[in-house]
């Protein structure tokens, strides 16, 4: 039960995993395009990637499968096999809705923060039947460095015209919190497929078993 519940000035939210049930489907597809391009990927590789943009991916990629890895074939593959996944729509986490519903009653503005390009952003947004929601969308494409800096968020605060501190965010990967964390907002952690290390847990301001949960954390 909450005693005190908060009014955030904004909502700051994850795509990927967060909102969108994305991320474990891609798992397969992950592995699929590794054996397109010749390389056997496992599952434990495809899952540490999750939650990191493009760039993280690249250099752990690289790190893992050395200098040769094809990068640009591995990701065309992926991208394609992305599109063809979720080209009839894609599925919201639970609570989704209903958390929109609730910061839409007290005149809460909300904003994306995804570490996925803007194109890619704007497509799996539509194809969820999400992208009107929103004032504001940051992607990996708007600022200089992505999570688990801080530029994100402190962006999305900016363009809805409010205080950082003032705002919360909702994540379910480390470099997410991590962000939320260096940019002084409060977060809430929804847990998909990675388990966060304790230290970074410490940070958290509040874990929900999901978004329909953390309704009651405002008011």
């Amino acid at each position: 039960m909450i005693k005190a519940k908060f009014r955030p000035a904004g909502a700051i939210f994850d795509m990927d995993g967060l909102m969108l049930d994305t991320e474990k489907p891609m798992i397969p597809r992950f592995i699929q395009a590794g054996k397109i391009v010749g390389y056997d990927i496992s599952k434990k590789m495809a899952t540490s990637v999750i939650g990191n943009g493009m760039d993280k991916i690249r250099a752990m990629m690289k790190q893992e499968y050395g200098p040769d890895f094809p990068l640009d074939d591995f990701h065309r593959e992926l991208s394609r096999l992305t599109t063809e996944a979720f080209e009839n729509g894609i599925a919201h986490k639970p609570g989704l809705l209903a958390l929109f519903d609730h910061f839409s009653s007290m005149g809460i503005p909300k904003a994306v923060a995804t570490s996925a390009n803007s194109k890619r952003a704007h497509w799996k947004l539509e194809k969820a039947g999400i992208l009107d929601h929103f004032k504001v969308i940051v992607t990996r494409d708007d600022v200089e460095h992505g999570k688990p800096a801080p530029d994100m968020f402190l962006k999305a605060a900016k363009m809805m015209e409010v205080i950082a501190a003032d705002c919360v965010g909702f994540e379910d990967a480390p470099m997410g919190l991590k962000g939320l964390h260096a940019a002084g907002i409060r977060s809430v952690f929804i847990k998909d497929m990675v388990q966060p290390p304790d230290e970074i847990l410490a940070l958290v301001w509040h874990r929900c078993k999901d978004l329909n949960e953390a309704i009651e954390l405002f008011g």
